[in-house]
């Protein structure tokens, strides 16, 4: 409501109505169906009929999970070793009832954060207490670094804020305006019903409210919706104005806030300490969407015959809680993935991203476990239309440098873009980040539909979207090939692509540009020729992956 009634105040112009997305897209073929999906369906029907496979478990550290969903609930991870609300942790493994999962934003007394600052700002607010007291005109060494770096990001920071009051001073004057407009037709109306012959027939007689509302309504109307009842509207429109105010109002005062204390408030924690472990709780619920979607386009039942089908058909989704509305934590992102190594995860999805990290050594520590582990961790590139090659995004499997040896990339790792379904030179989403050496492959983040809260469903953008197809075809293929490392099934997912010779447009300029310049491979992500490589490549594993059994149904189905 809110973009559109900004649209309509300042632009006068109706909404472009676009083609809708195929049902399901993301799951069907190219060649089949005439969309850029990634071969799923085609996949079952040819190729894994009939076949037996074992259930893998996939880690979403995201945002929670909606885990009593109708598309969900049959493919939670249940903690087989945990019994539910005892108050114990009957495991042992220093998380006290962790059912489906842990919650690292989360405080002993049930609580969880749901406004957090941005990196940048904890960064700030690190640096600042540092040198407040120091002599900047006599710092040497690391100081003088830091120092610069610090000069750099309250730059930032300033410019930030600025433009954010001088948006929340712009949208409080539109309020004032659109509200003394919508006023002026009202009493004009006088009763009547707000249609478009009523409104045009409205003589303005150079009343400057009057003639803007005229034209703002009618546009609104020609777009389609309908606002007989122009009162209900006004109350609609100041609401979703008053949102957006809100939401900038908590920018500002919470995360461009370097002196907030809601982590020490609620969670308890030494957040400078990034090897602490024993925190947060079991409130493992998603409450704004995020991880429930995500879960959603992973797994959701394909074989209850309702809402949506996710990708991968054996798998069970453990909940792992850290990312907020703000920047997640290295520490929290580190335990997570930790915990999702410790507790059984095969793949872990990772939709979340920043351009600043207060510990990144923490969290290649805990790469490197997953690595040494055999998991596969796939992460969304950003939607920030940027270069990954030029700017950063965190986390990444770019190991830190030590000394004068560069490192290596981590090798259980896949990097992915967002494509759309409607192909040619709009194939790449407009939004999504790209990298001929950072970004693996595109995947579809377009117009997708998935689970969200309370037995609903809703199609989002985002490469967080893109992230959970790819992760969804990385646990089909462990599933049916449980032999196969994590180190293979990233090979076998890159060398699989479906590979682009088209130019797209590049995001950002809308440069033509082709596949192989934006990305390492250069194409899509193909489940079908990835299922079909997986089948004839001999399995590097000491010992195959080991089933999950659920506590409360040793019997699962299959497709």
């Amino acid at each position: 409501m809110f973009k559109k009634i900004i649209i309509y105040f300042f632009c006068f112009y109706s909404l472009n109505l676009f083609a809708q997305a195929p049902n399901n897209w993301f799951n069907l073929d190219p060649t089949q169906d005439k969309v850029d999906g990634v071969s799923t369906e085609k996949a079952y029907k040819s190729l894994l009929k009939g076949k037996k496979s074992t259930t893998v478990v996939v880690a979403v550290i995201d945002s929670g999970v909606d885990y009593d969903h109708e598309d969900l609930k049959d493919v939670m991870w249940k903690n087989p070793k945990e019994i539910p609300g005892n108050k114990i942790d009957d495991d042992n493994n220093g998380y006290v009832d962790d059912v489906y999962g842990w919650n690292y934003i989360g405080g002993k007394d049930g609580r969880v954060i749901n406004k957090e600052t941005s990196e940048k700002t904890r960064l700030y607010a690190k640096y600042e207490n540092y040198f407040k007291n120091k002599d900047t005109l006599k710092l040497s060494g690391k100081d003088k670094k830091d120092f610069a770096f610090y000069s750099k990001i309250k730059k930032e920071i300033d410019e930030e804020r600025a433009s954010v009051k001088a948006q929340f001073d712009e949208l409080s004057f539109t309020k004032t305006f659109l509200t003394n407009s919508l006023d002026a037709v009202l009493k004009s109306l006088n009763g009547k019903l707000a249609t478009k012959e009523n409104i045009e027939a409205i003589k303005d007689e150079g009343d400057m409210n009057l003639n803007i509302g005229k034209q703002y309504l009618t546009k609104v109307i020609e777009s389609g919706e309908n606002i007989e009842h122009l009162d209900s509207f006004k109350i609609a429109v100041n609401q979703s104005i008053e949102e957006e105010l809100s939401n900038l109002n908590e920018k500002l005062n919470n995360e461009m806030n370097p002196n907030s204390t809601v982590r020490k408030d609620i969670v308890g924690d030494d957040p400078n300490n990034s090897y602490e472990r024993n925190y947060g709780n079991n409130n493992t619920k998603d409450l704004n969407g995020h991880g429930t979607h995500v879960a959603g386009i992973i797994a959701a039942s394909r074989n209850n015959s309702i809402g949506v089908s996710g990708v991968a058909d054996n798998v069970r989704i453990m909940t792992v809680r850290c990312v907020p509305d703000g920047d997640e934590r290295d520490k929290d992102v580190a335990n997570s993935i930790i915990y999702a190594v410790d507790n059984g995860a095969s793949v872990i999805n990772m939709s979340f991203g920043k351009g600043y990290s207060w510990d990144k050594e923490a969290v290649d520590k805990a790469v490197k476990y997953a690595q040494d582990n055999d998991v596969l961790l796939v992460h969304a590139a950003g939607n920030s239309n940027e270069n990954n090659d030029e700017s950063n995004n965190f986390p990444n499997d770019r190991k830190e440098k030590r000394g004068w040896f560069s490192a290596k990339n981590f090798k259980n790792w896949i990097e992915v873009g967002a494509i759309s379904w409607q192909g040619g030179e709009d194939l790449v989403a407009p939004f999504s980040n790209y990298g001929k050496g950072q970004v693996d492959l595109f995947s579809p983040g377009m117009d997708i539909t998935s689970s969200v809260p309370n037995n609903k469903y809703a199609s989002f953008d985002g490469t967080s979207m893109a992230s959970p197809v790819v992760a969804g075809v990385a646990a089909l293929i462990r599933s049916y090939y449980p032999e196969l490392t994590a180190v293979q099934v990233k090979d076998i997912i890159l060398k699989s692509i479906n590979k682009k010779s088209q130019l797209v447009k590049k995001p950002g300029d809308g440069k033509l540009v082709s596949l192989s310049d934006i990305s390492v491979t250069g194409g899509t992500i193909n489940a079908y020729e990835a299922i079909k490589l997986a089948s004839v490549t001999k399995g590097k594993r000491k010992a195959p992956i080991k089933a999950y059994v659920s506590p409360s149904n040793n019997n699962m189905k299959k497709v």
